[in-house]
């Protein structure tokens, strides 16, 4: 469980930008979709998960500027990015306490 911790740690200051939190998010989602399209069409599958790493490399390679978490932690990056993705409701939390923040400053 310790070295999960630190995944996910790594994993959560590996991705401080907005747009590539955005672009994560959205992978995890296209993610879920490609095991549900398992059931319906593999090509739908193959494609889903092309576009997760365009999204996830895009968004280090952009905006980031670092190197993905899987390269410290393979594999468990991956477990740490869907638990992040649940626990931000998939960025909707975020952009409520983003707007939350600015209503207070106002």
């Amino acid at each position: 469980m310790k070295y999960f911790q630190e995944a996910k740690a790594h994993f959560v200051a590996s991705h401080q930008h907005p747009i590539n939190q955005f672009l994560h998010h959205l992978t995890n989602i296209v993610a879920i979709a490609a095991v549900v399209f398992l059931f319906y069409d593999w090509r739908l599958t193959i494609v889903c998960l092309v576009l997760t790493q365009v999204f996830a490399l895009s968004g280090h390679a952009f905006f980031e500027k670092n190197e993905p978490a899987f390269v410290k932690y393979p594999g468990i990056a991956i477990l740490a990015s869907m638990q992040w993705s649940f626990e931000n409701w998939f960025g909707v939390r975020q952009i409520l306490q983003h707007f939350q923040q600015k209503a207070l400053s106002d």
